[in-house]
This record gives structure tokens, C-alpha cells and sequence, in this order.
């Protein structure tokens, strides 16, 4: 199964790409499974991530980690944001 992963913001300039695309291996079909193969491959900054309240959406939608990621999904990852 192939996604595509967007980051925004900060997570963008950690990471030094603001997208790409992954094939996931079995067993990983949902987001909190997602955050924890991408934490196991070393981006760090997704280990602490669910400390940091790191927002996710598939497709546009929020979600919670226990939402479905399904073949061709666009899964987008941000920090929370302020105005002012």
C-alpha cells in the first residue's frame, strides 16, 4: 500500500522534505500504526510527537489514531497553530 505524507510547518523544517511518498509494510493500517512505523524508522521528532500534540489528517479530514489509512490516502502531519 502506498500513501502520501505531507509535513507542515516546523515538522516540515525538521525533517528537511515537505512530503513523500511510503509504501507501508503489512500490519500497518491505521494512523497511530503510521506514527509509530515512521517513529521505529527514526524521524524522531514522531516518537514525541503525541507528547507535542502533533494534529493528523487524512484527506483533508482530522483524525485519531485509531482511523484507517488506506491505499492512495494523502495523510498530513502539523504542529498546533496560533494566531495573533
Amino acid at each position: 500500500m502506498t500513501i502520501k505524507i505531507l509535513y507542515f510547518a516546523a515538522l516540515r523544517d525538521r525533517l528537511g522534505r515537505a512530503e513523500e511518498s511510503l509504501a507501508l509494510p503489512p500490519g500497518v493500517s491505521t494512523l497511530g500504526e503510521l506514527q509509530s512505523f515512521l517513529a521505529d524508522r527514526g524521524d524522531d521528532w514522531l516518537a514525541r510527537a503525541s507528547q507535542r500534540n502533533v494534529r493528523a489528517a487524512i484527506n483533508h479530514r482530522m483524525v485519531n489514531p485509531g482511523d484507517t489509512v488506506s491505499p492512495g490516502d494523502e495523510v498530513a502531519f502539523f504542529p498546533p497553530v496560533t494566531g495573533g
